[in-house]
Order: structure tokens, then sequence, then C-alpha cells
């Protein structure tokens, strides 16, 4: 429960105040809180689908934006993304169960010779929150990882990392190989990270350039969208 200090008693909330005291506790980090929160929520009897989605996913993606427009820090960020972490654990095998909506699967890593990783695991987590499956290869990834990834998890969505303008050529390296294996058309490939902008993104031939974690869930939605659409049409 809430510290004896606090004032506030999470479960004399109503749901609304509850919901805004979440984005609160996500905004600082209070993994202890975003997990109380969660076990009142499904205590009265919210499908862990709305939890995900109202209390956390809602909550991170002010936090990315705040994150984006320099109000947060790297720091904030991932206690934020451990508290969220926090939260999905208990959700994770209820969604599992009630076959909450998947809106697809991602392989996202950091690209060879590059060893930075914090936005890309703000992207994964941010993506797992919004009911994506993603399968994390870390840092410093070959052509050889990427693929041998693909073909094991076969996803909709590649997402790929570099904070180094030394590493970001090796995106065009990874994208080129699976044109020439005939494989590019299969999936879509997402890239991001400080250094690309979007004619980067267009020159090595991705689908997208996503400059933040809010706008890679949001870019990764609308091509999944269409994607069904395409298959039911």
């Amino acid at each position: 429960m809430a510290d004896d200090n606090e004032d506030i008693i999470l479960a004399d909330l109503s749901d609304d105040e509850l919901v805004l005291q979440m984005h609160d506790d996500l905004y600082d980090g209070l993994k202890e809180e975003i997990e109380d929160g969660v076990h009142i929520l499904l205590g009265r009897d919210w499908t862990p689908y709305d939890v995900l989605t109202k209390a956390l996913v809602a909550g991170m993606t002010i936090v990315g934006a705040d994150f984006r427009d320099g109000i947060l820090f790297v720091p904030e960020v991932l206690l934020a993304a451990n508290a969220m972490k926090g939260g999905m654990f208990i959700l994770k095998p209820l969604l599992a169960e009630t076959g909450a909506p998947r809106m697809g699967k991602m392989v996202i890593g950091t690209v060879k010779g590059d060893i930075h990783d914090i936005g890309k695991n703000l992207v994964g987590m941010m993506m797992e929150g919004a009911g994506f499956e993603v399968r994390d290869l870390g840092i410093n990834n070959s052509v050889e990882k990427y693929l041998a990834a693909i073909e094991e998890e076969q996803p909709d969505i590649l997402g790929m990392s570099a904070l180094l303008t030394t590493t970001m050529p090796y995106m065009k390296v990874v994208i080129d190989t699976l044109k020439e294996k005939g494989m590019r058309d299969d999936y879509i490939v997402m890239v991001g990270g400080a250094p690309l902008n979007e004619e980067f993104s267009k020159a090595i031939g991705a689908d997208a350039y996503c400059r933040d974690a809010a706008v890679a869930v949001e870019t990764a939605k609308s091509f999944m969208l269409r994607k069904h659409n395409a298959m039911n049409a």
C-alpha cells in the first residue's frame, strides 16, 4: 500500500481517480504503487486489457511525450519503464489467458557496432504495452543475427536502432540483404535513433522512421491496421 507518509490510499480512489493517480505514479517511477493499482483495478473486475491500455499504456504515452520534449530525462524514463514492467508482469499471464487482441509481432535490436539500448528498450516496452509481442535482440546485432531471429519468429515488424552516425549505414546492409534474399516485402522495417531522420530512412529503403517510442507505437499500429485490411480485402 501507499507509504504512511502519503495521504493517498489507492483503494479509496474511484476508478477514474485511480487511473490518473497511476499515470502520476508511472511518471514518478513508483513500481509498488503501480503493482497495487493493477491489483485493485483487476479486483474491480477491470479486464486485463483495459488495465493495460487505460492505466499503463496511457501513462507511458505521457512519459514518452515528455521525454521527447526534453521535460523528462533518461533516468526518469527508465524508472517509469521499470514501474510499467511491474504492472506488465502481473498482466502478461492474464492477457494470454483472455486472448487479448495481439496487435502483431516485432523483432527489435541495435545494429552492429552500436551498444546504445535505452531508446530501443523504451520502444520495446511501449510496443509490449500496446499489445505487441516483442523479441529484443539487444545490442550490436549483425545481419546474421537479425536474419536468424526473423526466420525463427516470423515477425510483422523488424525494428533497428542506432545512436552513432558511424553505425547508421549498417541498417542499409540489413535491408539490402533482405532484398537479396527476396524477403524484404515480408516485413515492415522501422528504424530509429538520435542521428536518423526521414530522408535517411527513405534513402536506405526502410518503411518508416520513428523519432521516439510514442511515434514507433503509433506507426506500428497503423501499419498493422493496413496489413489486416489488405488481408481482408
